[in-house]
């Protein structure tokens, strides 16, 4: 979006909000499919976004659903359910025999559990409909099935007549950029599907991965993606498992996407510190890897009643000037905290960041806020507003998906 385009429809659209940019959207999933194998497949996962899944379903072959929410967010926007993974560690009985009475099942239903597994089978087989099954490897923690509990479950149900057992799921965490730790999670990986072979005489026809592929946020930070996504296609086409790998991603996919803008409402100096109140916060954009607010994401500015803007990191921060309103002068840079509008001392966006001039009526906008920002704040703390949410379309034209919403009817009898 260009200045004048922020300028010109935050008039009558008050922050804080964000904006998702489809367009960017499409290029990301383009780029990842071009650095990728062909074999690979791309699942979205939804809970990093669900207000970019209209689109995301018409680019990436999955969709990672793991709750009855999303899965009715995803039935409202009419996306097919051959596109559905339905997974999650709680599955509730009666949603799933719901799902599985359906008209069109999902295409997989992820088992986290030998109870789970059996949950699955019963309303299969109860109403009549063969499903397809990823068993998920637990990778050490409370998600999936112990490895012994999987074999047994293949060994006893590998040619059920409702439960086809497709594969297995297997996920380990995020923001990963270490290789040789991808790697060996896929031997490891590769090493279990080869004894199930070996063992039990099962071939599995799927393999669900979740990369945890890692987004660089902040200033200093250097990755580069494309030589990582190089040698990780090499650690796929080197596996033993020459089956159809599809690929878990969310923060990848949509992190990029997204912007997130809010407005300076205060100004002040305490104790010698410059402190800026903005009218969003930490409920709202939350960077991982971000501690005590102390790493600079790239922060774009703005200025009040100007179409002029300022994009700012740590190298050329100190350096910048900006124009902040007609008639103002430059101004050298100096160190700004930006604290959101919460009630409580841990409401840090940004420590000391460099700007020059900064006012109220300031617009900042924080980059790569396509993932998870909008989904995992604590957005009903202080009954704040939800902001409002809009999505820029790949003609450029900008649509409002959602107003700011009270929350007090939330959090009060």
């Amino acid at each position: 979006m260009t200045d004048e385009q922020i300028l010109s429809f935050t008039k009558n659209a008050p922050t804080p909000l964000y904006v998702f940019d489809l367009g960017e959207l499409e290029k990301r999933v383009a780029f990842l499919r071009s650095c990728l194998p062909e074999k690979v497949e791309l699942c979205y996962a939804v809970k990093a976004n669900t207000f970019i899944i209209e689109k995301a379903a018409e680019i990436v072959d999955l969709l990672e659903i793991c709750s009855p929410g999303e899965y009715r967010i995803c039935d409202r926007l009419s996306v097919p359910h051959s596109k559905f993974v339905v997974s999650g560690v709680n599955k509730q009985a009666d949603f799933i025999d719901s799902a599985i009475a359906s008209d069109e099942p999902a295409a997989y239903f992820t088992a986290e559990s030998v109870n789970q597994f059996h949950m699955l089978r019963d309303s299969a087989e109860k109403h009549h409909k063969r499903i397809s099954v990823l068993l998920r490897l637990t990778s050490g923690n409370q998600f999936g099935l112990d490895k012994d509990d999987l074999f047994d479950v293949i060994a006893r149900y590998k040619d059920d007549p409702w439960v086809g057992i497709t594969g297995i799921q297997y996920f380990s965490g995020t923001q990963k950029n270490s290789l040789k730790k991808l790697k060996r999670e896929l031997d490891y990986v590769d090493t279990v599907l080869s004894e199930l072979l070996e063992k039990h005489s099962y071939a599995a026809s799927k393999l669900e991965y979740g990369t945890g592929f890692p987004v660089s946020y902040f200033d200093g930070e250097t990755f580069d993606e494309s030589a990582f996504l190089e040698e990780f296609s090499k650690l796929l086409s080197d596996m033993t498992f020459k089956g159809m790998i599809t690929l878990e991603i969310g923060r990848s996919i949509a992190a990029s996407c997204g912007t997130y803008l809010t407005r300076v409402v205060d100004t002040k100096v305490n104790c010698g510190e410059r402190y800026a109140i903005v009218d969003g916060g930490m409920h709202q954009i939350v960077y991982y890897g971000q501690f005590m607010a102390m790493k600079h994401p790239k922060i774009r500015r703005i200025a009040a009643g100007a179409a002029e803007s300022e994009t700012h990191d740590a190298e050329n921060a100190a350096a910048a000037d900006c124009n902040c309103g007609a008639g103002a002068e430059s101004a050298a840079a100096a160190d700004w905290n930006i604290c959101g509008s919460l009630c409580t001392i841990n409401d840090f966006l940004v420590k000391k960041f460099p700007f020059a001039d900064l006012r109220i009526g300031d617009i900042l906008l924080f980059p790569s806020a396509g993932a998870y920002c909008v989904t995992e704040g604590i957005a009903l703390f202080l009954s704040r507003e939800l902001p409002g949410v809009y999505l820029l379309d790949t003609d450029g034209s900008i649509r409002k998906v959602r107003d700011q919403i009270p929350t007090e009817k939330f959090n009060s009898t």
